[in-house]
């Protein structure tokens, strides 16, 4: 029991869990962010070009005595819905999550091949060749009899 506890110590204050968390909770900030991006500029803009529809209140009723004006209204009341507003909002802030995502790494690769390409064209520095020599000099009169 003790080996699984150390090996779990080990596993956590490695640096790949303490990047995962860092992550974890900018991820989560930044779902905070395109939430609000979604349902107070895009969607309100949306709405205006298809007439004033509201999104949010876009919703199908299942099983509920009458008619629902908002969501609201009819979560309250205990009706049975199918939210598609909501869902439709849900898609677009992964479309846009999905993008931003794809740009950052598509930045990142490209950041890393220009490092992969400037490092590959650079010739070994003069001390470290003849380090080299040296070694593989030694290494054949050391198998010499």
């Amino acid at each position: 029991m003790a080996g699984v506890i150390q090996e779990f110590k080990e596993f956590a204050v490695k640096g790949n869990v303490v990047d995962m968390a860092i992550g974890i909770i900018i991820g989560a900030s930044f779902t905070t962010i395109v939430k609000s991006l979604v349902d107070d500029i895009f969607m309100p803009i949306v709405g205006l070009l298809t007439g004033g529809v509201d999104f949010t209140d876009f919703f199908i009723t299942l099983k509920g005595a009458g008619e629902y004006p908002t969501l609201a209204a009819a979560r309250a009341a205990g009706a049975v819905t199918i939210n598609l507003g909501l869902f439709i909002n849900a898609c677009i802030a992964f479309l846009i999550v999905a993008w931003i995502m794809f740009m950052v790494v598509k930045a990142m690769n490209r950041l890393q091949r220009k490092a992969e390409a400037g490092t590959a064209d650079v010739p070994p520095p003069r001390q470290e060749v003849l380090l080299e020599e040296i070694r593989d000099a030694l290494v054949r009169n050391s198998t010499r009899p």
